[in-house]
């Protein structure tokens, strides 16, 4: 005869126990059927026991049939029983279903933790029944007086199961929200870097047979924009490997950290942001700062300044390659607040995306919401000069 594996070995043991405890209540308990609902919540649970942590995810249907089996022995056994007929073994069957339900909330899939809740709530409710030998009232009493327990144990076990959920919605949240976040660290810095590589390569592609020279300046900025868009890529590999120094606010139990951040380009990168835009292509870009504007602005507020910019010659290379002046200027207005305005005129013909057109769109509208949720104003619309993009920016003590 072979060696009992872990399984059998827990469900023999369970059969043992159970017929123990059924042997010891022959002839106290309210007749055969309490002996044998007895038993099998016994059974139940030191089979629960046995198998942990195997038996939590499988504690659901188990629990149904012995709530299942207790309702049918109340429902059969004699009216009017005394507590010496048995009572004890019944509240201790009941005690035991009440854990097992517990655990099926806990641990058990939805349904069946929903049909466990059915069967054993029903049964913990309504056991006293056969007992009670009073009017109407006293049964209703008992029986809500027991569903209040019954409501207290799925308590027990729907609350860490709640809270479980919880955190992982809010851990697929950050994980959203840190996708989101790459998303627009790639369409903002990297799209940048690329759409000046095309822009260069289509001029050198027009003067390389009749100005070499002019076509390896050409070549020398597309590295130098390639080697852009690779820092960009280096970084927003680097946040998805490297711890984030500061917890995200309202994380779950301290378990949510938000998503890694690199240095943030702000108001200081605008300049060398410009001039590599100006020497990209035919488009001169020129900056106006205002005295104090830099530092008017919290680190994040600059770098959301900085994406504004990055966005708005983004589309004038796209939409507009052929404008001859791009205006970017931040203003110190009302409080401690700054406006961000990028002013560019309506250039003649397609610009860079035009064969993929209504495919688009997503950086504007994006960056409005990101503006948007630090508090300030953001929009975007023809204007006298041609397009304008504008954001209102709250500073340290707007």
């Amino acid at each position: 005869m072979g060696v009992l594996t872990s399984r059998q070995g827990s469900i023999v043991a369970a059969a043992l126990g159970a017929t123990v405890v059924g042997l010891a209540a022959v002839g106290r308990a309210g007749g055969p059927f309490a002996v044998v609902s007895a038993a099998g919540a016994v059974g139940v649970l030191l089979w629960g026991l046995l198998r942990l942590p195997h038996s939590r995810r499988l504690i659901g249907p188990p629990t149904a049939v012995a709530g299942a089996v207790s309702l049918v022995a109340t429902a059969l056994s004699p009216r009017h029983l005394t507590p010496q007929a048995g009572g004890a073994w019944k509240l201790l069957e009941i005690g035991i279903l009440l854990v097992l339900l517990a655990a099926a909330v806990r641990w058990a899939p939805r349904r069946q933790a929903v049909a466990a809740v059915a069967t054993a709530g029903a049964a913990g409710a309504l056991w006293t029944l056969p007992y009670l030998d009073g009017g109407l009232v006293m049964r209703v009493g008992a029986f809500l007086s027991w569903l209040f327990i019954v409501a207290i144990a799925a308590g027990l076990g729907g609350y860490p199961r709640w809270t479980a959920q919880r955190q992982r919605e809010a851990v697929a949240a950050a994980r959203r929200e840190q996708q989101l976040a790459l998303a627009r660290d790639l369409h903002d810095f990297v799209a940048h870097d690329i759409s000046g590589i095309v822009v260069q390569a289509q001029a050198a592609r027009f003067v390389a047979a009749a100005n070499p020279a002019q076509a390896l300046a050409a070549l020398e900025r597309i590295e130098a924009a390639g080697l852009h868009a690779l820092a960009a890529m280096d970084r927003t590999v680097q946040m998805l490997h490297e711890p984030e120094e500061q917890p995200a606010p309202n994380g779950p139990l301290g378990a949510g950290r938000s998503a890694p951040r690199a240095p943030l380009a702000g108001v200081a990168q605008l300049a060398e942001l410009v001039e590599r835009f100006t020497a990209a292509g035919a488009t001169v870009a020129r900056l106006s700062l205002d005295p104090g504007v830099a530092e008017a602005l919290p680190r994040e507020t600059g770098a959301t300044a900085y994406r504004v910019v990055v966005e708005a010659l983004t589309n004038v290379r796209r939409h507009a390659p052929a404008a001859e002046q791009v205006e970017v200027e931040l203003r110190g207005v009302s409080g401690a607040a700054v406006r961000v305005r990028v002013v560019n005129g309506a250039g003649p013909g397609p610009g860079l995306g035009h064969r993929e057109r209504g495919r688009g769109g997503r950086g504007l509208r994006e960056l409005g919401e990101m503006v948007r949720a630090s508090g300030g104003v953001f929009s975007a619309g023809p204007c006298e000069q041609g397009w304008q993009v504008v954001a209102e920016l709250r500073g340290h003590h707007d």
